[in-house]
């Protein structure tokens, strides 16, 4: 996902992939300590997309409150 697509979701949308991404990670984690992922890189990529949603959440608070 790309930061444009980001910055057209809403804040329910945001907090709602949020928490999909997190359970995603959550899951990705368990089953590589279970067994191999096909590509592990699937657990950065999943931990970065959390941190660019996080930052634009974030980054709309702090517009708001100006």
């Amino acid at each position: 996902m790309e930061i444009n697509e980001i910055r057209e979701l809403s804040d329910v949308e945001i907090d709602s992939k949020i928490g999909d991404e997190q359970l995603a990670l959550q899951k990705l984690r368990i089953n590589h300590a279970v067994s191999e992922l096909e590509s592990p890189k699937i657990i950065s990529k999943t931990k970065k997309l959390i941190a660019k949603l996080k930052t634009e959440k974030r980054a709309r608070e702090i517009n708001n409150t100006k």
